[in-house]
């Protein structure tokens, strides 16, 4: 399988309340609240990790969830915030 890399979109605005993220997208007047999962993945968004290392290094050590369930919803939210321009993907790292 190919590594996934994820980066957050520069042109969206955020802020951390309490374990909860909310990201305001330029691109339209939607907000989206991440919950704790949600968070750690965006925050550990630098482009330059693939998303089995999140998973692996941040999401197992604290979530009682299998790898292969960790990753599949990882890749899942991954692509959702990618259709609506919040988070950026690719098969290789991205660069600024």
């Amino acid at each position: 399988m190919n590594a996934i890399y994820i980066a957050r979109n520069r042109s969206v605005a955020y802020r951390r309340l309490g374990d909860e993220i909310l990201l305001m997208s330029s691109r339209d007047p939607n907000l989206f609240t991440l919950n704790g999962v949600g968070a750690l993945l965006w925050e550990s968004a630098d482009g330059k990790t693939p998303l089995g290392e999140i998973v692996a290094r941040r999401v197992l050590e604290e979530y009682d969830v299998t790898q292969e369930e960790a990753l599949r919803d990882a890749e899942e939210f991954a692509r959702s915030l990618a259709e609506q321009g919040v988070l950026r993907i690719s098969d290789r790292p991205i660069s600024d």
